[in-house]
């Protein structure tokens, strides 16, 4: 890879969280629809779990990582670019409480971008999480998914899209390796020194504090893409030469 292909990369993350703040707030159908989501998903909880938490008690902490029962609060993405051999990194952010704008901005920006069928996305387990959780929120929200996402039918080769979940396993699939461990083994700054991911719904729907999650999006897109960069042989990019817009 040379830095002419570094610069043809979007690299993006998504924060989501439950579709409302409590489970008394769904309506009749889904609080059962989640209802049934959970006794499946209890079979797989560790013994001691098992009976000391219920669905409701679970929603709250669980259900945003489920498109069907969550939503998109925030798209955070960023591109390389150079000033002779000097490397920068741009970040721009979709946050708002209405997920239909957020996902419709995002979707021209990546329309836009993914013009060029040599333009890449990359994510951290991008390919398992945030772009189907992407797709399925466009389509519950009413909106055309963009040319990239259109993959049916396409074998996993001639998707433009870049998984530094998957380069680090080189092949080994039997575990999970979260971004906070990779930044760690690199000595990358780690992108969980404010929240984490179990606490973003309680900074949206308690602190109403979007722009704190926004932030934190963008230090999981900064994150990955120095990961990508280390995993590629690169440099980091400087913190100096990070820009937010």
């Amino acid at each position: 890879m040379t830095t002419a292909d570094l610069q043809k990369i979007m690299f993006l993350d998504i924060e989501t969280v439950p579709q409302t703040s409590s489970f008394s707030e769904l309506s009749d159908e889904m609080a059962e629809l989640w209802e049934e989501k959970f006794q499946k998903l209890r079979i797989r909880m560790p013994e001691k779990y098992k009976e000391n938490i219920s669905a409701s008690e679970a929603f709250s902490s669980s259900a945003g990582i489920y498109s069907e029962f969550g939503k998109i609060v925030c798209i955070s993405v960023g591109f390389i670019y150079f000033h002779g051999e000097t490397m920068y990194f741009r970040t721009k952010s979709f946050a708002s409480d209405d997920e239909k704008i957020i996902l419709k901005n995002f979707s021209d920006l990546i329309s836009k971008f993914c013009s060029s069928k040599d333009n890449m996305l990359c994510g951290h387990n991008i390919k398992e999480f945030d772009i189907p959780y992407i797709c399925r929120r466009m389509l519950i929200n009413g909106l055309e998914l963009p040319p990239v996402f259109q993959i049916s039918g396409k074998k996993p080769w001639e998707n433009n899209f870049l998984d530094t979940l998957e380069l680090w396993k080189f092949g080994d699939y039997k575990n999970y390796t979260p971004l906070k461990l990779l930044t760690a083994v690199f000595g990358i700054p780690t992108p969980k020194d404010d929240i984490d991911g179990s606490q973003v719904a309680q900074v949206y729907y308690h602190e109403k504090d979007i722009e704190r999650i926004a932030m934190y999006c963008t230090k999981d897109v900064i994150a990955t893409a120095q990961v990508f960069l280390r995993i590629n042989g690169f440099q980091l990019i400087s913190p100096e030469n990070i820009e937010n817009q």
